[in-house]
């Protein structure tokens, strides 16, 4: 190559120099704008900042003052009252207290957003200044140094040029001076420009090596500012503004905390206060503080005229008469008034639980959305839209006074009974005694024929929890004995009774009766067993078998309605017959819905999950309850057209009059016990009807109001067994009043 073309190439690379130079440079400048619009980013969020704080600590400051003014106002007036150790008093002292320390917290938050917060974040904005200023003379002492190190880079270009140029003059004049000069001539020049050029060598040598080593420096110096020293100069220039800003965040959260720990701890205690409301204990601390004026007066003294000293109502000679006489028109009145009391006093409960259910409505809760829900009318179609509040404050003041008119005629009623019962006391003790009837306890005018049964465990079987047809099989009980005494005590004491099956008996109870079944005992015979108790006990039965009533392998069959009648006639005997009697007395109940409240659906609900229960492969419980219910449902109301009845399979029934065994009815004479309510001891007693009945099976009898009646026993507390219009049947014990003989 010659020396020419090495030039042209030395002054390419010189330019791509240039080039590469001016682009660092322009980097460095970019870079330089970033930093300084980095700088004023952070001081306007920090400014921003402070700005908010500050005016949430002015608002925190209104509002704290507010809270503070609305307690002292109320706190004023309720200290201006008769403070009274009430229940409402105590919980509007505790909202009072909780507002006070509500406005407490605001107040410090406000002083905190308002001063220390402020202060900090004006000390972190002169930092970040300071910082980046300093910051910037660093920069600049790295941009000398660079171009210092651009500077000794182009010297060592140009030396090394410079040298070359020569060398390169110097071979062209040694080829001139051959031509011109003697041969001695040409060898002491020759020896002069060799020594020359061996000390031009050197120098070129040495530039050489300087440009080598200045740009390594300066390559390991680009390196090191990209790579290590740009992230520092950052980190200086943002040296404690995180942290600050940080502490000063932390120190909003750990005052908000506090509010909303104290808020909590407040909010709890009127939890406490609310869930303590009493009315009755604040009734009673009303009566207590005015004692003087609603405590009970004196009694009536009985006042003699003109010495008449007798103090007691005489029954003697031609008065007997008429005193018995007005003695039998009480108790008929007696009966009368308490019939239409109870009356009274069960719509009167279903009265107010509708007026405390209308007070009750979710308005005072409502749901985030509702306050941009509008409220619509009831539209009367079903679809259960929620009437207006206007609408449902016009209903809450019907049923207001409904409620208030129930009242009345109760506190009317209940005031006659007490009239009406004193002057029956008296005259009951002013005539002469008669013996009375006392019954055993388990049935007026009954005992009852306790069914011997052997332990279970000589079965090898378990009762509850076991399998039924194993248990049937081993023991003989076509129906055991855990239904049918369970079912015959509802039948004599529960048909009436609300809520029978769902409303929970006592466990302990319930327990007792489980382990006496369990030992072969029949616990039942004594009336005075929890009727819900027992409920349960049947409940529990048929819900913890191991096999549940329906065979599971049916389900699927039993879901489709229009093959039950089939599906159930290929179970095993004795399901059939346990079966057949368990849904004719459901089938009883459902007919008394109208005083416990369980029509054939409620009852369905109550036993559907106990005696049919699908497997895995069905589906989920809660799915499937729905097709339980209504089978079951189905199986109540049409039992008799479903299950065979007696001339297709023989086996026990139920009868909807179970009655206990009449052994014997011992005469007392006991003085201070006689008892209206029980007849003399004759085998028949005339009784008349004060209202109308229709009876609801036929083992009952319908009659009207003054009809003549003839009892024969009583099977129950609520049950006559007689006769009226020459039929016999059932009679009910409130719908009557039986005539002293």
């Amino acid at each position: 190559m010659t020396s020419h073309g090495k030039l042209r190439k030395e002054k390419g690379s010189l330019a791509e120099y240039e080039t590469q130079i001016k682009e660092v440079r322009g980097q460095l400048s970019e870079q330089l704008k970033i930093l300084d619009a980095q700088v004023e980013v952070k001081t306007q969020q920090l400014q921003d900042l402070s700005e908010y704080l500050r005016r949430r600590g002015e608002i925190e400051a209104e509002y704290a003052r507010s809270l503070e003014k609305l307690s002292e106002r109320f706190t004023v007036k309720t200290k201006r009252k008769e403070q009274l150790e009430l229940s409402v008093a105590q919980c509007w002292s505790v909202l009072l207290t909780q507002t006070r320390q509500e406005s407490r917290d605001h107040s410090s938050l406000s002083e905190l957003c308002c001063n220390t917060l402020t202060q900090r974040l004006s000390h972190c904005i002169e930092d970040t200044h300071r910082l980046a200023k300093r910051d910037l003379k660093t920069y600049h002492q790295y941009h000398v140094d660079c171009l210092a190190a651009e500077g000794k880079l182009k010297e060592a270009t140009r030396l090394e040029e410079k040298q070359t140029g020569k060398s390169s003059d110097l071979g062209i004049s040694q080829s001139g001076g051959q031509r011109r000069s003697s041969v001695k001539k040409i060898e002491r020049l020759m020896e002069k420009r060799q020594g020359k050029v061996q000390e031009t060598q050197l120098k070129c040598t040495k530039a050489r090596n300087d440009y080598l080593l200045n740009l390594a420096a300066a390559n390991v110096s680009m390196n090191k500012y990209y790579l290590q020293d740009i992230c520092t100069l950052i980190d200086c220039t943002d040296l404690g503004y995180h942290l600050s800003v940080s502490r000063v965040i932390r120190g909003y959260l750990s005052n908000r905390n506090r509010t909303v720990q104290n808020m909590k701890n407040g909010l709890q205690q009127l939890d406490s206060a609310v869930t303590g409301l009493n009315q009755g204990q604040d009734r009673d601390a009303l009566l207590q503080a005015h004692n003087t004026a609603f405590c009970l007066p004196l009694r009536f003294q009985y006042q003699p005229h003109e010495g008449d000293q007798v103090c007691e109502v005489s029954a003697e000679g031609q008065v007997r008469f008429e005193l018995e006489t007005r003695f039998q028109q009480l108790q008929s009145r007696l009966a009368s008034v308490t019939l239409e009391t109870e009356e009274v006093k069960s719509t009167l409960k279903t009265t107010l639980s509708n007026l405390l259910e209308s007070i009750c409505d979710d308005d005072c809760n409502p749901t985030p959305d509702a306050s941009t829900t509008p409220s619509v009318e009831s539209t009367g179609d079903g679809t259960g839209t929620k009437p207006t509040l206007a609408k449902r404050r016009a209903n809450q003041q019907d049923t207001e006074t409904f409620y208030f008119t129930k009242v009345k005629e109760h506190i009317s009623g209940s005031s006659l009974i007490s009239k009406l019962q004193a002057k029956h006391d008296l005259l009951k003790e002013a005539i002469q005694k008669v013996p009375v009837y006392i019954f055993p306890r388990t049935q007026p005018g009954r005992s009852v024929r306790v069914r011997k049964a052997r332990p279970c465990s000589q079965y090898h079987h378990k009762l509850f929890s076991g399998d039924m047809l194993s248990f049937i099989q081993s023991s003989g009980q076509q129906i055991p004995l855990v239904v049918e005494s369970c079912i015959r005590f509802i039948n004599l004491h529960g048909l009436h009774h609300e809520g029978i099956f769902r409303v929970p008996g006592s466990q302990t109870e319930v327990n007792h009766i489980r382990d006496a079944f369990e030992r072969g005992e029949d616990p039942l015979t004594d009336s005075e067993s929890d009727i819900d108790s027992v409920a349960g006990v049947l409940k529990l039965y048929f819900r913890g078998l191991e096999k549940p009533l329906f065979p599971e392998e049916s389900f699927s069959q039993l879901m489709e309605l229009a093959q039950i009648k089939t599906v159930v006639s290929s179970f095993p005997r004795p399901v059939i017959i346990v079966m057949r009697y368990l849904f004719a007395f459901l089938h009883h109940v459902s007919q008394y819905s109208d005083e416990n409240m369980m029509q054939p659906y409620n009852l369905a609900v109550c036993f559907g999950p106990s005696l049919l229960r699908g497997s895995e492969m069905d589906g989920d419980e809660v799915t499937l309850a729905p097709q339980i219910n209504d089978l079951v449902k189905t199986m109540i109301i049409h039992h008799e057209n479903i299950v065979p009845g007696p001339s297709e399979l023989p086996g026990p029934i139920y009868e909807k009059c179970m009655t206990l065994e009449q052994e014997y009815c011992e005469p007392i004479m006991e003085e201070g016990e006689g008892d209206a309510e029980h007849p003399p001891s004759e085998d028949e007693w005339d009784a008349v009807a004060m209202f109308d009945y229709v009876a609801r099976s036929a083992a009952e009898l319908s009659f009207k109001q003054g009809d003549h009646l003839l009892l024969q026993s009583k099977v129950s507390a609520d049950w006559w067994r007689g006769e009226a219009g020459g039929v016999k049947g059932l009679i009910p014990h409130k719908y009557i009043s039986v005539a002293e003989g």
